[in-house]
């Protein structure tokens, strides 16, 4: 059976004004271009993409189990209809655990859950001197590794620390081979940075964070992805990055969009939860290590949205960059935009951008609990 809703519809061409029906996807958009603050209606806008999600409502990626599920249904609430399950840096078996766990539910989306579209592997292969939250067991990795990891769960994301010996040579075997290489948890230079990129790394990981410093003669990590980057990850909770960067990063990089690097901690309140193997404690809004080291978020994707308008985006700036840049960096042409015989995820929100009603794949979400 169809729906359709009727406001103020952001499509890739513009606002219209009008109504939108749908099944699983969408049938029909119909109306006039419009501007949106001419009248009093809803706003309904692409459902949240999160490329970087390491739990909620309780559970953590590295549970496995069903942790996978409660998180994407957690998420959903809060309007994200599409992630990806991103694992921590861990002993071997663990992240297979994991992954085993992401694949279930990649393979089935239970009522009420964002679609779980893969992995980001946040880790292992990362630099143990930029560890930033991970747990220290970061080491070098091999394409054969990688390709049997990918038996388990699909691999989409992957971060790596490009100065690491050989893996600048992986960095184009996973490129060639279709999975988006990001560059983070580095002490790289600017060189090691522009020399990833030249061999196919597409995106940088939580920009700023756990990254060499931009510095007027060496222009670390940073530096190369402002001066080259058109994608990039951002977490726009205001604790990890300043606004003043977050608006140098928004002039720098065409398709910088947002992520919530998020924890077990979101949507609980404050108390002690698991990330990974990390115990962390959330209080006042952050998530930190018993040293005070920021420890992933306690973000939600339309919070995400709020702060970017309250930096001076307009609201189609703002959801290009909470849907639309991550589906185009994932490739993922039939989500994170509404368009007839797209999916019908989609986002109703209220004058004050306050989620009204989530639609994924055509299905309403119940947010009694968000």
């Amino acid at each position: 059976m169809n729906d359709a809703r009727t406001g103020n519809i952001l499509t890739p061409e513009g606002w219209v004004h009008g109504t939108i029906s749908f099944g699983e996807r969408i049938d029909a958009i119909q109306g006039a271009p419009g501007d949106p603050d001419g009248n009093g209606d809803d706003y309904i806008i692409p459902g949240f993409i999160d490329l970087h999600v390491h739990g909620g409502g309780g559970k953590d990626i590295m549970e496995a189990g069903d942790a996978p599920h409660v998180i994407a249904a957690s998420h959903a609430r809060h309007g994200t209809t599409s992630m990806l399950a991103t694992t921590m840096t861990a002993p071997p078996h663990e992240i297979v655990a994991a992954l085993k766990a992401i694949g279930d539910a990649c393979r089935e989306r239970r009522k009420g859950a964002a679609r779980v579209l893969g992995v980001h592997l946040e880790g292992p292969y990362i630099n143990s001197g930029k560890l930033g939250a991970q747990p220290n067991y970061a080491r070098a990795a091999t394409l054969s590794e990688v390709q049997q990891l990918e038996n388990y769960a699909p691999l989409r994301l992957i971060t790596v620390a490009p100065e690491i010996p050989g893996h600048l040579r992986l960095v184009k075997e996973l490129a060639d081979a279709g999975i988006r290489v990001q560059i983070g948890h580095t002490l790289g230079s600017y060189e090691d940075g522009l020399a990833a990129l030249q061999h196919g790394a597409a995106g940088f990981t939580h920009l700023f964070n756990a990254m060499t410093g931009l510095h007027h003669r060496e222009p670390g990590m940073v530096g190369a992805a402002l001066a080259h980057a058109q994608y990039a990850e951002l977490i726009p909770d205001l604790l990890h990055v300043h606004p003043g960067a977050i608006k140098v990063a928004l002039r720098s990089i065409p398709h910088l969009y947002c992520v919530t690097d998020s924890t077990s901690a979101t949507g609980m309140p404050d108390g002690d939860y698991m990330l990974g193997r990390h115990r962390v404690q959330k209080c006042m809004g952050g998530v930190r290590l018993p040293d005070g080291t920021l420890a992933g978020s306690t973000l939600t994707m339309d919070q995400a949205l709020r702060n970017l308008v309250g930096l001076g985006l307009d609201l189609a700036d703002a959801a290009r960059r909470t849907s639309t840049y991550a589906a185009d960096y994932l490739g993922e042409q039939e989500r994170g935009r509404l368009r007839q015989g797209c999916f019908a995820d989609m986002v109703v929100l209220d004058r004050e951008l306050n989620i009204k009603a989530v639609y994924i794949e055509g299905e309403a979400c119940d947010l009694n609990d968000a």
